[in-house]
């Protein structure tokens, strides 16, 4: 079935009744909404263990390991059945996440449940991704469900467990209960604007800027949302990101001290002709060329690189929430996107400009009650630089 101009995603149920407390329309729910799925059991967790009031973000909700992890033997879909009982086909040996943790190995996967319940009403479907903190340090998770065929997709109606898979691939890391690695959008039918949409909104309101200023409409490139190049004329120097080093030692992602990022990344700079040559699945930390803006009203999602335009791929996606690039007194400003790349198979060459991901746009089903900034502890709004918080400090204990 076609998809009604200016949207994209699942269909609401047309025949479910609507929850008091949720409005009509279709959109991601916002700050105060989420805290209404959390008041009313939507979004549930140990009565004695209730979520963070801080968790709760301008469009998601941090999620929180539970207090033991498994280690697996591989990765899998529960398909038709629950994940604990497809489980003991795969599960190695348990680990106790309370008090310091446990360290969990380079190249494993690892499968923790969250402390976050949902119950979901039939309007609402919901997404998850990792926190923009957890690619910066190359750890890949993914949300699975009971009677899930496809990672961090949450079929409208769930109700149940959700249970995180966490692979670290480039570095050791310790983590613990509590940890937020990963978040949680949930919304209303289809909410993502097309094409269309997205180029006449560009015209009135910035999306993406380049030197401070409005790309030309004509400039952009546009499929299915709008695509971002690497920055890679740098800085005076000629730095243009880092890239992760072999053998690094343990990251604890609990502490609440800065790590000198010298022991696991590594600048790279660009050669003659603005360019790098990737090598073969190393993990590369670099930043857009463009700045993004996201206005209130709208949150944003990167996705993927398609892997038939090159053998590079734009490791993870990632929510933007509404206010990113965005000064309540100014306006668009616009923020560079962090992005993590790695190379397949074979020694890659990047050159400046060159598209790596895209960002789709989607509508809010309510004004947002809080925008993205420091009010709530953003960590990345202007961003200069590509490490993650743990290497500048800028991050509490345990925090997302």
């Amino acid at each position: 079935m076609p998809e009604p101009p200016g949207s994209a995603g699942p269909a609401a149920d047309p025949t479910a009744p609507t929850p008091e407390w949720l409005p009509p329309g279709e959109g991601v729910l916002p700050a105060q909404l989420l805290e209404e799925a959390l008041a009313r059991g939507v979004v549930d967790a140990p009565a004695d263990d209730p979520v963070p009031a801080a968790n709760v973000q301008p469009a998601s909700v941090d999620l929180r390991l539970g207090d033991r992890a498994v280690r697996l033997r591989c990765s899998f879909l529960p398909g038709d059945h629950e994940v604990l009982a497809k489980l003991e086909d795969y599960a190695l040996d348990e680990l106790d996440l309370r008090g310091r943790g446990a360290v969990l190995e380079r190249g494993r996967p690892y499968l923790v449940a969250l402390k976050e319940r949902l119950a979901l009403p039939a309007r609402l479907h919901g997404r998850a991704n990792p926190k923009s903190s957890t690619g910066r340090i190359d750890v890949f998770t993914r949300v699975i469900t009971d009677g899930g065929r496809r990672f961090d997709e949450i079929a409208p109606g769930y109700h149940g467990g959700l249970y995180l898979e966490i692979v670290p691939l480039s570095f050791p890391i310790r983590v613990r209960e509590d940890l937020s690695l990963n978040q949680l959008r949930l919304v209303a039918g289809r909410a993502r604007l097309d094409d269309e949409a997205l180029l006449a909104l560009h015209r009135s309101q910035p999306l993406l800027l380049r030197e401070g200023r409005a790309v030309p409409a004509e400039e952009l490139l546009v499929a299915d949302g709008l695509f971002l190049g690497l920055d890679l004329q740098g800085d005076p120097a000629g730095k243009v990101g880092y890239c992760a080093r072999d053998s690094a030692p343990l990251l604890d992602l609990g502490t609440d001290q800065a790590v000198d990022p010298d022991l696991f990344f590594e600048p790279v700079r660009r050669e003659k002709g603005d360019r790098i040559v990737l090598s073969p699945n190393r993990f590369y930390l670099l930043l857009s060329r463009e700045a993004v803006c996201v206005p209130p009203g709208l949150a944003a999602e990167m996705t993927a690189y398609d892997p038939t335009s090159g053998e590079l791929r734009s490791h993870y996606a990632g929510f933007f929430d509404p206010g990113f690039g965005w000064d309540p007194a100014r306006g668009p400003v616009g923020s560079r996107a962090a992005l993590e790349v790695r190379a397949h198979d074979v020694p890659f060459v990047v050159e400046d400009g060159q598209p790596v991901c895209k960002l789709t746009f989607e509508r809010l089903l309510a004004e947002p009650r809080a925008l993205y900034g420091s009010a709530v502890g953003s960590s990345y709004q202007g961003q200069r630089e590509t490490l993650g918080k743990w290497f500048t400090g800028a991050h509490r204990p345990l925090g997302g």
